[in-house]
């Protein structure tokens, strides 16, 4: 495959101003590579990002949620991947150093040193750290994963928040079959929840939202949520309660998006001895009502 000389990118230089630009490309070593980008998904953080609300490093080029087709590679980097040229793969958000404790661990989300695709500024060798580009660099300490190229992109760029929603909603509190699971937010990664819900069994799923969100909760629905309720015009309390038989449900996921007060709700909401995964972003604000004698 012959690869151009540059790739066009959309880069940031400041908030709200995206500019587009030709970078070069690198040359690979043993143990990096070339994505060429296909999709790439929106994240909530891309628009702070582009509002300026989330701080990063300027010039930069956005995105972090690439899904592409491997257009270099090096032979370390090909054996420790499984991939080659030509080859479908979803790339993860975090470039981790692999030899810290949380590495060592398998949290290498949480890594001491970790950097971020799209938060590195084009002025860091080889510049191209994010995917709203035409082709982005496979780092040596990123993760790969090979995808069905039968798939249309559209549909297997969802990669990062249907990985979100089973991360979330059925790894981390172990949901599995019989249990209740009530999902607070129906943005597309409480969908994503659903989904996974659904698939590990569980018998009962719950979605929370607002009277704006009444087209996603009817995708929560047809997605295998068996109640939806619209805390704006209901109680939610009490329908929780009549919904899980005055129990509450074994697992409360909390994904909504600077939204603070679901949090002491799912408290609430949750059963004794149940579990509570807080994965939605709240900005660093304070929660009221929160009283760590219910936990």
């Amino acid at each position: 495959m012959t690869l151009p000389k540059k790739s066009l990118a959309m880069v940031q230089t400041a908030p709200r101003v995206l500019e587009p630009m030709d970078v070069p490309l690198p040359e690979i070593d043993d143990d990096s590579g070339l994505l060429r980008v296909e999709a790439c998904g929106i994240c909530g953080s891309d628009y702070e990002q582009f509002e300026g609300v989330l701080k990063t490093p300027m010039p930069v080029i956005p995105g972090h949620e690439p899904l592409g087709v491997v257009a270099a590679i090096g032979d370390r980097a090909a054996k420790r991947w499984g991939v080659d040229v030509g080859d479908r793969v979803a790339v993860e958000t975090m470039l981790s150093c692999r030899h810290c404790g949380p590495c060592l661990g398998g949290s290498y989300h949480l890594c001491d040193s970790r950097r971020i695709y799209s938060y590195i500024p084009l002025s860091d060798a080889p510049g191209l750290w994010g995917s709203y580009a035409q082709y982005m660099y496979l780092d040596p300490h990123c993760v790969v994963h090979r995808v069905d190229a039968t798939l249309d992109a559209s549909t297997a760029v969802i990669f990062n928040p249907l990985g979100a929603g089973f991360r979330w909603a059925v790894e981390i509190p172990r949901t599995g079959p019989g249990d209740t699971v009530l999902i607070l937010g129906p943005g597309q990664r409480g969908l994503a929840s659903v989904l996974a819900c659904r698939e590990a069994g569980a018998s009962k799923i719950i979605v929370t939202g607002l009277e704006a969100d009444a087209r996603k909760l009817e995708l929560a629905r047809e997605f295998g949520a068996h109640a939806c309720i619209d805390v704006e015009n209901e109680d939610a309390r009490a329908r929780v309660r009549e919904l899980t038989d005055g129990r509450g449900a074994d697992v409360v996921v909390d994904v909504s998006s600077y939204s603070v007060e679901p949090v002491a709700d799912s408290i609430d909401y949750v059963r004794m001895g149940g579990i509570v995964v807080l994965a939605g972003v709240k900005g660093f604000k304070e929660i009221p009502r929160f009283i760590s004698d219910k936990v």
